[in-house]
Formats: structure tokens, C-alpha cells, sequence
């Protein structure tokens, strides 16, 4: 045998014998990292603007493509539809940024925010306090959380751009005497000079209550559940019973529209979220093969166990998203005409 030749089987045997970990293509891609490092850093933004992207798009085709339904019916469901994704991101991008920017000073540096108790018992048994799932989830419950705090303001302006959504986008529908024409100008906030300031007084805030013993002790319990995917969940039902309610109370919303946009709402909201724990359920084990072929991929980069945080925030949100926004339209708005014509309930 030449030492060429043994060389050659020498190198053979050593590409046999070495696992391969580093991957080109999905796991290193340069979008699915960066969407990651968003959905751990701004989770609430993250949702926002996934729901944003499906809505404006997915879901009004999903609606309007929905056979034996009335077609003003289909048409007021897609206003909700636009309406309550652009004033959500709107909302969502105003209010999460600064919590955003606060968590991550607390993040960059933990001992200015917090006591030595609450970092050691957040940091639990990880290598540093950004590892560590007792404190990923406690963050992520002051980032998620938002959605469920502007729910009922968010829910009231849905309500009330649903009239001029529908002047906009579906002329033929709006009655030739209704000539009322609504008109906002919003002030101009401009956060140069206090922006910074305001962030710092949220870390302290947030500081002050990670470092209460009880809420050190639930999010040490509550770590290891799929708590981002239940907060989604709380925040629809309370922005679907907000949106009923303003519904049911506005004035400048058709009487006889009205039942179908709210049995509408109800419906996909409550067929979300038993669709979306189903398949959170039988994607389990395909998600945590996925996490770790993407550790292996990526295991040399600082921001790994951000990207993985990012994973469990992005997860629910593009599953209850696909739900909501592309596969539940049809079914919703099919059954709420079909309510809509055989009962007949009462509003305010």
C-alpha cells in the first residue's frame, strides 16, 4: 500500500468518526437567526408583527374565498381583520420597545438591577443568568404580559376603524347617505432626551419586582411549562371578549352586521386556541429534535440560548397565527353567517 493510498483511508475513517456539526443551511441561515433573536428580545413585538404580516394578507383571502356566505358579512370580517392587526402592531410597537430596552439593560447588567439573592436564585443551576430558564421565563412574562395589559384599549380601536375600514376598502357597501368622515391627528411624541431616562426607571421597576422572593419562587416552578403559548392564549380570549362588547356597543357598526362579526370572533378565537395546544402537542417532540440539531449547528455563537428562547416564543406565535389567520376564516366565517341568520340575540 502507497502512503498516498493511506493517507486517503486514514482521512476516511476520521470523516466517518466525527459527528458533523456544523450545518449549512437552515440552522445557520442569516433571517431565522436574526427572527430569533427578535422573538426573544421583543417577544410581544415579535407576535404583533406575525399576526400583522398574516392578517393583512392571508386572512382576508382566507375570508373572502369562504363559499355560501353573505358577502357583506365576508367583508366586515376582513375589515376586523385589518383593522385589529394594524392598530395591535401599532399599539404593540409604541408600548414594547421601551420594555424591551429595559429588560435588555437588566440583561447586559444584572447587578445594578437586581439583589444577589434574586440572581442566584433566577440563575438556579445555569452558567449565567441569560442561560438560566427560571429568568428567561421571568422576562418574558413582563414582554408577553403586554399584549394581555392593552388588550381592551386595543380591542376598543379595533371597534372603531371597522366604519371607515369598510368606507375605504369596500365602497359599494357603504350606504350613499352616510357622509360623516372621521378625522384624528395624532401628536408627534418625540422621546430624544427622556427615552433613555424612562427605560432605565422601567429596568429599576422590573428590578424591584424580580427581586421578590414569591416571584422568584413562580417563575421557578413555572419555567419549565409552555407559559408563552398560555399567555397568548389569556390575551386572545380578553381581547375577543373587549372586541364583543365594543361591537355590541358601537353605533356606527351596521345592527344587522353585527351578530356575524361577534359570533365571527368568538368562533376562531375559541377554535385557535384548541387547534393550537392539539398541534403544540404533537409537534412537541419534532420541536425538541429541531432544537437540538440547531444547538449543534450554532453552538460556538454567543447568542445561542437566545435564538432557543426565541424558538419557544416563535413556535406558539406562528402556530396559533397559522391557525387563527389562515385555516380558521373560512370555517369561522362560514359558521358565523349560518348563526348569524338562525338566532337571533339581543344587543345593547
Amino acid at each position: 500500500m502507497t502512503l498516498s493510498n493511506t493517507k486517503m483511508k486514514i482521512s476516511s475513517n476520521l470523516n466517518k468518526n466525527t459527528p458533523k456539526t456544523n450545518f449549512k443551511g437552515v440552522y445557520n441561515n442569516k433571517m431565522l437567526l436574526k427572527g430569533l433573536e427578535f422573538a426573544a428580545n421583543n417577544s410581544a413585538l415579535f407576535c404583533a408583527t406575525t399576526s400583522l404580516a398574516m392578517s393583512t394578507l392571508a386572512r382576508p383571502v382566507a375570508i373572502l374565498s369562504t363559499p355560501k356566505t353573505d358577502k357583506k358579512n365576508k367583508h366586515y370580517a376582513c375589515a376586523k381583520s385589518i383593522a385589529s392587526s394594524a392598530v395591535g402592531y401599532l399599539i404593540m410597537f409604541a408600548a414594547s420597545n421601551p420594555i424591551a430596552r429595559a429588560i435588555k439593560k437588566i440583561d447586559k447588567n444584572p447587578t445594578k438591577f437586581l439583589n444577589t439573592t434574586a440572581v442566584k436564585n433566577l440563575k438556579s443551576e445555569a452558567k449565567t443568568l441569560a442561560e438560566s430558564k427560571s429568568y428567561q421565563f421571568a422576562t418574558q412574562l413582563f414582554k408577553l404580559g403586554l399584549g394581555f395589559v392593552i388588550a381592551v384599549p386595543k380591542s376598543a380601536l379595533t371597534c372603531f376603524l371597522i366604519p371607515p375600514l369598510m368606507k375605504h376598502l369596500f365602497k359599494n357597501d357603504v350606504q350613499k347617505n352616510d357622509t360623516r368622515r372621521q378625522s384624528s391627528k395624532s401628536p408627534i411624541i418625540s422621546f430624544k432626551g427622556i427615552y433613555n431616562a424612562a427605560t432605565e426607571q422601567i429596568a429599576a421597576g422590573i428590578g424591584k419586582i424580580l427581586n421578590t422572593k414569591p416571584f422568584q419562587k413562580f417563575a421557578q416552578k413555572y419555567a419549565d411549562t409552555n407559559f408563552a403559548q398560555h399567555i397568548m392564549n389569556m390575551t386572545d380570549v380578553v381581547l375577543t371578549a373587549a372586541f364583543i362588547r365594543a361591537t355590541a356597543r358601537n353605533q356606527k357598526i351596521e345592527k344587522d352586521r353585527k351578530k356575524a362579526l361577534i359570533y365571527n370572533s368568538a368562533i376562531s378565537t375559541a377554535m385557535s386556541i384548541a387547534g393550537g395546544y392539539a398541534i403544540h402537542h404533537y409537534t412537541k417532540k419534532p420541536t425538541e429534535k429541531f432544537i437540538q440539531k440547531f444547538k449543534a449547528a450554532n453552538k460556538n455563537s454567543p447568542l445561542l440560548e437566545k435564538y432557543v428562547e426565541g424558538i419557544k416564543i416563535a413556535k406558539p406565535a406562528l402556530i396559533l397565527g397559522g391557525i387563527y389567520y389562515i385555516f380558521i376564516p373560512v370555517i369561522s366565517t362560514f359558521l358565523a353567517d349560518r348563526a348569524d341568520k338562525k338566532h337571533n340575540i339581543k344587543l345593547y
